[in-house]
């Protein structure tokens, strides 16, 4: 089971929890919201049901949903026989894969273009 941590009523698994300096349950940061009537009535139901605010069961679930997305960015967990074929993969060297050095160092569609220039 991971460790689970609490900011401003929400849980979160303690690796997701940063300090900043300054008072971090102050809220100055406002979101607007639109719904429709089926969706507004699911999430009163559903807050009534947890015993809390909608406003704070619509940030908790959100905060949650938030914390899955960006936990595959993060973090990976690979077994022993995996982690030792990704770090040997880290540790050897590089290969040179057929045209990324000219796609590298070529002009991209970000590059400015002047008129008649032939790019």
């Amino acid at each position: 089971m991971r460790e689970q941590g609490r900011i401003d009523g929400v849980d979160l698994p303690l690796a997701y929890i940063v300090r900043t300096f300054g008072d971090v349950t102050s809220k100055t940061e406002r979101l607007h919201l639109r719904v429709d009537a089926e969706q507004k009535a699911l999430l009163e139901a559903a807050s009534e049901a947890a015993g809390t605010k909608m406003s704070v069961f619509v940030l908790r679930a959100a905060t949650e949903a938030a914390v899955e997305v960006l936990a595959d960015r993060r973090a990976f967990v690979l077994d022993e026989s995996a982690w030792r074929a990704f770090d040997d993969a880290l540790a050897g060297p590089g290969r040179e894969i057929s045209g990324l050095r000219e796609l590298l160092h070529g002009p991209t569609v970000l590059d400015r273009r002047e008129p008649g220039d032939g790019r």
